[in-house]
């Protein structure tokens, strides 16, 4: 198969300000699965295989899960991460207590902002604990439930990342419910983030000019497309290939796309946006929001969402010499508005954006940019792949594949 090269996740799609654990004490054991052929092109279904209920538990139950598969923090990566760092472990499920669900996974996303809390990187975050399960978003079937307000065979959504199965309180579960998104894997995308960042820090006005970093990736691809449908005069990106570039430009419909690893990123966007830039969403730090802040027009706005450079280093093909620090001096001058994006500071417009994104999903207004990887074995070496920049728009890991 070939793959298209793309950029990854940013740190304002965490949807919490630290990492997510399970309250469960999971045993390890013993055999990691053996990776399998990984990669497929096919959507995901986000609905497990059912085994047959039983009656004599207290808990409803349709299955009783003894061990499951779970993938651990191995090692703090030095540089980027490796799938060594990594362990693929089969634990015992903990019995939900009165208020908790155990719910299958069968889809979790990968989030390269999770690299931030993989060790030390000069940031006021807080970092996993070796032996912790990566966290990130997930969706499931309730497969037992001690709590009134969830079912067996409930569709849900959770936040304890890489895992087969999750113990989880009650209150922390989203329902997965298609009158609000009608495609799964929605609940897994970083929808919040992409909006907010340009409805309400950004405060996108009509006619704007927009550039957006890493535009191939899951949040970039999402918040370049939402600038578009929301009104933007002009929607740019910036992408790491001439294939990613395409990408953007043709499948996302993106107005104008450049490879910032070709020349001088000051050059390339000026070439696109002769006349400056209203707004930046910037998802890489370093050179691309240099290049922007000598570009905004007076009063122009800024979204800091990510730290691309910093979670995997320069890329290559940066050009000797290229600035990679913004010069202050324009944005006094030019009376700039630079604002940090945590998504979570806007959890209280969530049904206000996915009512707005459900509506362009349903109509085909918007698309939903994914790579499914099958096998709960292979997220190690997709997640490092992931942050070498191997595929477009959001990563999901099917826990089992086709079939299975």
């Amino acid at each position: 198969m070939t793959f298209t090269h793309a950029e990854a996740p940013t740190v304002g799609d965490m949807s919490a300000s630290t990492p997510a654990t399970s309250s469960a004490t999971e045993p390890p054991q013993v055999t990691p699965p053996a990776p399998s052929s990984p990669i497929s092109s096919a959507p995901a279904s986000s609905s497990p295989a059912s085994s047959s209920p039983t009656s004599s538990s207290p808990v409803e139950s349709l299955s009783a899960p003894a061990a499951g598969r779970l993938v651990r923090l191995a090692a703090y990566p030095v540089g980027l991460p490796a799938p060594e760092d990594f362990r693929v472990e089969l634990a015992a499920v903990p019995a939900p207590r009165p208020g908790q669900v155990v719910v299958r996974t069968t889809l979790f996303a990968l989030d390269a902002a999770a690299r931030l809390f993989l060790g030390d990187v000069g940031l006021p975050l807080p970092r996993l604990t070796l032996g912790d399960v990566v966290p990130g978003a997930a969706l499931g079937e309730v497969v037992a439930s001690t709590d009134p307000g969830f079912a067996v065979g409930d569709e849900v959504c959770h936040q304890l990342g890489w895992r087969e199965f999750a113990v989880a309180d009650a209150a922390a579960l989203r329902r997965v419910d298609p009158a609000v998104l009608p495609t799964p894997t929605a609940y897994l995308a970083p929808l919040l983030t992409a909006w907010a960042g340009l409805v309400a820090a950004a405060e996108l006005r009509s006619g704007d000019t927009v550039f957006v970093s890493g535009a191939a990736g899951a949040v970039g691809g999402l918040a370049g497309q939402i600038a578009r449908l929301r009104g933007a005069g002009r929607v740019i990106g910036s992408a790491g290939s001439p294939a990613k570039v395409a990408h953007v430009t043709g499948t996302l419909g993106f107005d104008a796309a450049f490879d910032h690893r070709d020349g001088p990123v000051l050059d390339r966007l000026r070439e696109c946006a002769p006349e400056g830039i209203d707004v930046y969403f910037d998802n890489t730090g370093g050179a691309q929001l240099a290049a922007a802040v000598r570009l905004l027009r007076p009063h122009g706005r800024v979204v800091l969402c990510g730290l691309l450079d910093r979670q995997t280093g320069p890329r290559p093909g940066r050009a000797a010499g290229e600035e990679t620090t913004p010069d202050l001096g324009y944005a006094i001058a030019n009376r700039l508005t630079l604002r940090g994006l945590r998504t979570a500071d806007f959890a209280d417009r969530r049904a206000e954006a996915e009512q707005e994104i459900g509506h362009w999903l349903a109509t085909g207004r918007l698309q939903l940019d994914e790579t499914i990887v099958d096998g709960i074995e292979n997220a190690p070496r997709a997640f490092t792949d992931l942050l070498r920049g191997a595929f477009t728009g959001r990563v999901v890991i099917r826990v089992d594949g086709p079939g299975m």
